[in-house]
C-alpha cells in the first residue's frame, strides 16, 4: 500500500492540475485515439491480469517478505514474465527483512467483576511477542499527544489504547488513513517512553467490523519495545464502552510474532526494449509481497498484474514502444521498501536514463486516472493527453503522492506517476483477512491496467 495515499499540493503543479483540462494538441493525433481503442479492446476481451491474479492469491496467497510464499511469488512472477515473450526477465537480489507471526493472537478483557470478553486483534508488523501471556490495565487515548500529557502513573504498567478512528469527512479515504496512521506506526514506541507494557490500536478502516487490520509499526532503534496488536473496530468500540463502566478492567494478550535474520529475495523485473530510444527508460510496477492475514488481492496482486499485463499489451496490439519499458515486482514494500531501494540504487549505479516511473498500489478499482510528482513543464505535456483517456473515465490527472516502491527513483527521473481508483472501498479490506481474490472485480482490474498502457503508449512515443 502506498502511503501516504492522500493528493498533497505540489507547487505550480496543483495549480495547473486544477485548471479546465487542456485540449488535446497538434502532437497527438488520431492514430493515438486508434492506438489506444485497440489496447482498451485487448484488454477488455482478452485480458489476463484477472485469470493471473486468480492463480497468485489462490495458488500462493500472502506473501509477507522472507516467507516461503514470497519466494514462491518470485518464482511465478518469473516464469509467467518468460512465457510473455520479453526482451528480458530477471532478477534482481535484496536482502528482506523476515518477521513471522506465529500463531493465532489471542486476547481477552476481563471485568473486576469476573466477566470476560473475547477480542479480535492480530499483531502489527514487526512486534515483539508477549512471552506468554500478558495481562494488564489499559488507558484509552485519542492521539500521541494525549499520552504525552498523561501523567507517568497513569501510563505505567497498562495497555495505552489508541482509539482515534479515521476521519469519516473527507472523500479521499486516503487522506483518512494517513491521518490516523501515526498511532499505528508510532504508538508502541510512544507507549513504551511512558512505561506502559503494550499498545493496542484501532485499526485503520472506516468500516465497522470484526476484522482486524495489519500494517507496518516501528521501534525506536535505542528505545524498549512492547507487543503492539490491532483491534478490529467493532472490538475497539466495544473496549472502549467497557472501559466507561469499569475502568479497572484488564485486557490479556497472547502473541507469539518473532523477528528472524534478514534473508535473501528478489525483484522481478521483465522489459521490452525501446524501438527507437532503448537507453530511455520507462518503469512501471507493483509489489509482489503482502501481508499474511489474507490473499493480498487488491494489496498488491492487482498492481503486479496490471504492471505485466501492460507488457503484454503493449506486445498484443503490435504497438512497439519507442523507449524501453520494464515491469518491476518490487518485493518488500509492506515492511521495509528495500526492493525499491535496491532498484533506484542499481539504476544509478548503472547510470541508466530513467524517463518516468508508474506504480499501481491503491488496490484495482474503478480507473481514475493518475496522480503526478513533476515538475511544472513536465505537468503541462502529460496533461495535454487527458483527451485521449478521458472517453475511457481515466483522465484525472491530479497532483498527489506517486508510490513508496518508486518514490526512491525521485532524483532519476522526469515524473512518477500512480495510478488512481476508486478508494472508498480499499480500507475496508486492506491488511485484513479479506483481502481476497473474490473482492476484486474483473472488468475494473483489466480497465486499470488497460489505462496504465495507454499512458505508457504515450509517454514511450512522445517522452516526457
Amino acid at each position: 500500500m502506498r502511503t501516504p495515499f492522500f493528493r498533497r499540493t505540489l507547487g505550480l503543479a496543483a495549480v495547473l492540475l486544477t485548471t479546465a483540462p487542456l485540449a488535446a494538441t497538434a502532437q497527438t493525433t488520431t492514430t493515438d485515439s486508434v492506438a489506444i481503442r485497440k489496447i482498451y479492446d485487448e484488454a477488455l476481451a482478452h485480458g489476463q491480469s484477472y485469470e493471473n491474479l486468480r492463480y497468485l492469491t489462490g495458488q500462493i496467497g500472502g506473501r509477507l517478505s522472507g516467507s516461503p510464499q514470497a519466494e514462491q511469488a518470485v518464482q511465478w512472477g518469473k516464469v509467467t514474465m518468460e512465457k510473455m515473450g520479453l526482451d528480458r526477465v530477471y532478477l534482481q537480489e535484496v536482502m528482506v527483512p523476515h518477521w513471522e507471526r506465529g500463531a493465532k493472537e489471542k486476547a481477552q478483557v476481563k471485568g473486576s467483576k469476573g466477566k470476560g470478553l473475547l477480542l479480535n486483534v492480530c499483531a502489527l508488523g514487526g512486534s515483539v511477542g508477549t512471552n506468554g501471556k500478558l495481562k494488564a490495565q489499559v488507558i484509552e487515548v485519542q492521539s500521541l499527544k494525549e499520552l504525552a500529557a498523561l501523567p507517568a502513573d497513569k501510563v505505567k504498567g497498562k495497555f495505552v489504547f489508541f482509539n482515534r478512528p479515521m476521519n469519516p469527512l473527507y472523500v479521499e479515504t486516503g487522506r483518512a488513513y494517513g491521518e490516523a496512521g501515526d498511532q499505528r506506526r508510532s504508538g508502541a514506541a510512544e507507549a513504551a517512553k511512558r512505561g506502559a507494557i503494550g499498545a493496542l490500536v484501532r485499526s485503520l478502516s472506516l468500516a465497522h467490523d470484526d476484522f482486524p487490520h495489519t500494517g507496518m509499526m516501528r521501534y525506536d532503534e535505542n528505545g524498549s519495545k512492547v507487543p503492539a496488536a490491532a483491534l478490529s473496530t467493532n472490538g475497539a468500540d466495544e473496549l472502549s464502552q467497557l472501559l466507561k463502566a469499569d475502568p479497572d478492567l484488564t485486557v490479556e494478550l497472547e502473541m507469539s510474532c518473532r523477528q528472524l535474520p534478514e534473508t535473501k529475495s528478489y525483484n522481478v523485473i521483465g522489459e521490452i526494449k525501446g524501438s527507437k530510444y532503448p537507453a530511455e527508460i520507462i518503469s512501471i510496477g507493483g509489489h509482489l509481497d503482502s501481508w499474511d492475514l489474507g490473499q493480498g488481492a487488491h494489496d498488491d496482486g492487482t498492481g503486479c498484474t496490471q504492471s505485466m499485463e501492460v507488457l503484454r499489451l503493449l506486445k498484443a496490439t503490435g504497438l512497439r514502444p519507442e523507449r524501453t519499458v520494464r515491469a518491476v515486482l518490487f518485493m518488500n514494500e509492506e515492511n521495509g521498501v528495500r526492493g525499491g531501494n535496491k532498484y533506484a540504487e542499481q539504476a544509478k549505479s548503472l547510470g541508466e536514463q530513467h524517463l518516468a516511473a508508474m506504480e499501481s498500489d491503491g488496490g484495482g478499482f474503478t480507473p481514475r486516472g493518475f496522480n503526478i510528482e513533476a515538475d511544472p513543464a513536465t505537468v503541462r505535456k502529460i496533461q495535454t493527453w487527458q483527451p485521449l483517456l478521458r472517453p475511457y473515465g481515466s483522465a484525472e490527472f491530479q497532483p498527489g503522492h506517486s508510490g513508496t516502491d518508486i518514490e526512491p527513483l525521485k532524483s532519476q527521473v522526469k515524473a512518477l506517476i500512480g495510478f488512481d481508483c476508486d478508494s472508498q472501498r480499499y480500507f475496508d479490506i486492506h491488511h485484513t483477512a479479506a483481502d481476497t481474490f473474490d473482492k476484486v472485480n474483473r472488468r475494473e482490474l483489466e480497465l486499470g491496467g488497460a489505462s496504465m498502457a495507454a499512458l505508457v503508449y504515450l509517454i514511450s512515443k512522445y517522452g516526457l
